[in-house]
């Protein structure tokens, strides 16, 4: 995999440019460069199979130079790196078709699961199927009250589980909670913890773990009509035309 990395601090460059090399003789960092401007040249001239790009740089900002590279039609994929958890800055990126954002400095793992990924897209088109990861895992830039939110909403989804519980579990008010928690995870908690119900009943269904008619108790719903309605809104159909079209 030729990757060429972008960053204009020498010490981060340079690290980075180290803890890759040390992972494997399959990848080849081909090229450094410092800012935004000399790095959309090298990418135009080197054709890179990942870019690690810094946000902030002279010149170009890492998100200006995943911009101009789309534009230009460069096929490089991107991995966004910062010293802080700025998630407007994660939320363009992944618009703009970056595969991963990442916190400097990188762990070891991470690194090696960021490039896992990269490959997997390379090779198939799509991001490698992480079916381990917990909610917590999915955010991992998420302010510690929203993940502690997530892992409750994970444990407890089947449950009467609702916003003030876990703000009252978290000793923070349903206000502070709420706010968070729209602004790291993109969405209401209402509308998550709907979702999420209904992707677990899909996933139950999809496995015939239990049947249309228990599902939505299953699930959370202890009104089943009500169930059948916000299923459709989430999966596009029925659930008898999703069991009929499984």
């Amino acid at each position: 995999m030729r990757i060429l990395i972008a960053e204009d601090e020498q010490r981060a460059r340079e690290g980075l440019c180290e803890l890759i090399s040390s992972l494997g003789e399959k990848y080849q960092i081909v090229g450094s460069a410092a800012n935004g401007k000399t790095a959309l040249e090298m990418i135009q001239n080197l054709q890179p199979d990942v870019v690690f790009t810094d946000i902030k740089m002279p010149y170009m900002s890492g998100l200006e130079l995943i911009r101009a590279a789309r534009e230009q039609r460069l096929e490089t994929r991107f991995v966004l790196t910062s010293a802080y958890a700025e998630f407007e800055y994660a939320k363009e990126a992944m618009r703009l078709g970056c595969d991963d954002y990442i916190l400097k400095p990188p762990m070891r793992s991470e690194l090696q699961k960021t490039l896992d990924n990269v490959e997997h897209i390379l090779k198939y088109g799509s991001r490698k199927e992480t079916k381990s990861d917990s909610l917590e895992q999915q955010y991992p830039l998420a302010h510690k009250l929203v993940r502690s939110t997530l892992q409750m909403i994970e444990s407890g989804y089947k449950g009467n589980l609702n916003q003030q519980y876990i703000a009252q579990q978290l000793n923070v008010s349903p206000e502070y909670l709420s706010y968070l928690f729209a602004r790291d995870i993109g969405i209401t908690f209402a509308k998550f913890i709907r979702e999420y119900r209904i992707r677990k009943a899909a996933e139950m269904l999809r496995k015939g773990e239990t049947s249309i008619k228990d599902v939505a108790y299953e699930t959370g719903f202890t009104d089943r009509k009500y169930f059948g309605k916000v299923f459709h809104e989430v999966m596009g159909e029925s659930v008898s035309e999703y069991v009929k079209h499984m």
